[in-house]
């Protein structure tokens, strides 16, 4: 058998079951993976260790009685810092916030334990979970495994990078402008942002979110395999009565017509040659897999760009700003002042003028997808950015904004949003988007198996 530490969660989960492994044995071999590559990486930056150990103990007792331990038994996780974990200070990459020790788990990570899954750490983000690169002054930055000259993404950047060393084979994730699905894309593994109300979120360590949040942020997995997102998404998606927004909708839905609609360049964006490439190969894939693909227009989504932005700075400017000056991170500073650039402040009148807007792109998306079930396009116009890009002058920091115009207006919708990763283009990650309707998750997994492959770790 290959190294315990590289098989895929799927892998993982039947060779426990054909009692080749035990779940204490996956557990120490992805800690020391850990223990040898962390180092490098900084992608994990709170450590388990022997919490995961007795969770695994647990498992393999629970094995032996002959119970089920649930669909993740044995398989090692990460969890994003920015979620609460019982006994562990929810960072958010602040210092402001390292002592903050979280009382109870967040649902998602309730739901994790539930389905036996062995957490082993907590992964790096950017201050504040604010750019789609990591680096903070309380746990550093993160290091892009693939090429170290890229960013790792952001704001799942450490999730990202840990998953693709073999450093677990599932890391959680957050999303409310691409943060998922681009660390994935910078990565080069497959990530899901799953939609609004799949899977329940809270925080009891800080004050509920307010509406913006409420409505793009969602938690999902990040993995080597589209089989293992199908697991993780089906373990994160428990009912949890914390969440109001969390919906009973079937984790697969009714049979669709096979149209996929294909989108090289949204509304005109310039989009590198070699991602158009990965797209059209993708979408060949997909025709030789009986999909009828056509090429078409897509509804808004650059206007779904300056309204999230809008709320999303109409909500910082009225709490977040003083905090983001407290902290005092130069990056944190540079991307909330040039945010504010996008995003002209607004008063009542406008933030009512705002949610009606929103009402008629959602209405105009799910008319789309009646049409073409889903949507094949970019996760960003451009190859994964030099690491820090963003924050080099105010023209890259404009460069990167556009690029990733894919990555912020579907939030704004509640959609959901997988990156897989289609291979490299001289030691670069290249990969594709797929966007369904809501709770459509599943035709997003069923199309990435026939994209994407399974990827070895890094090393």
């Amino acid at each position: 058998m290959q190294d315990l530490h590289s098989l895929t969660a799927t892998e993982m989960r039947a060779a426990l079951a054909r009692g080749e492994t035990t779940a204490r044995a996956l557990t120490e071999a992805t800690l020391g993976r850990i223990n040898a590559e962390n180092p490098r990486f900084n992608a994990i930056v709170q450590r388990c260790d022997d919490q995961a150990l007795a969770a695994a103990d647990a498992v393999d007792q629970a094995l032996a009685r002959g119970q089920d331990p649930g669909p993740l038994a044995g398989v090692p996780v990460t969890i994003k810092v920015n979620v609460d974990q019982a006994g562990f200070a929810t960072t958010n990459g602040l210092r402001l916030q390292e002592n903050l020790i979280a009382a109870t788990d967040s649902p998602v990570v309730a739901n994790l334990r539930r389905a036996g899954a062995i957490i082993i750490g907590r992964t790096n983000t950017p201050a504040f979970s604010l750019r789609w690169f990591t680096r903070n002054q309380i746990h550093g930055a993160t290091i892009n495994p693939v090429n170290p000259a890229l960013t790792a993404g952001g704001s799942s950047g450490g999730a990202a990078a840990a998953v693709a060393v073999g450093m677990g084979a599932i890391g959680h994730g957050t999303d409310i402008a691409g943060s998922i699905r681009y660390p994935a894309y910078a990565c080069g593994v497959h990530g899901l942002r799953p939609s609004l109300g799949r899977v329940p979120a809270f925080n009891a360590s800080g004050p509920d979110r307010m509406i913006g949040a409420q409505l793009m942020a969602v938690s999902g997995p990040i993995a080597r395999s589209i089989p293992d997102l199908r697991l993780a998404l089906h373990a994160m998606a428990a009912r949890d009565i914390r969440d109001p927004w969390w919906v009973p909708a079937p984790l697969i839905g009714p049979d669709v017509p096979r149209r996929l609609a294909l989108c090289l360049e949204p509304e005109g964006m310039v989009v590198d040659p070699a991602i158009k490439s990965a797209l059209r190969a993708a979408a060949a894939k997909a025709a030789a897999a009986g999909w009828q693909v056509a090429e078409v227009a897509i509804p808004p989504l650059r206007e779904a760009v300056a309204l999230q932005l809008q709320l999303w700075l109409a909500e910082m400017r009225r709490t977040g700003g003083a905090a983001i000056y407290a902290e005092g991170d130069p990056d944190a500073i540079f991307v909330y002042e040039n945010l504010g650039r996008h995003a002209p402040e607004t008063d009542l009148n406008g933030f009512m003028d705002l949610f009606s807007a929103r009402s008629r792109l959602v209405r105009l998306w799910r008319a789309f997808f009646a049409e073409y079930p889903v949507l094949l396009c970019p996760v960003s116009g451009e190859l994964p950015f030099a690491d820090h890009r963003d924050t080099a002058s105010q023209a890259d920091f404009d460069a990167v904004i556009e690029a990733q115009t894919p990555q912020i207006g579907l939030p704004l919708m509640g959609l959901p949003g997988l990156t897989v990763t289609t291979g490299a283009v001289a030691g670069t990650p290249v990969g594709v988007q797929l966007v369904a309707d809501q709770f459509r998750e599943d035709l997003l997994l069923d199309l990435g198996d026939v994209i994407g492959a399974t990827i070895p770790v890094v090393g």
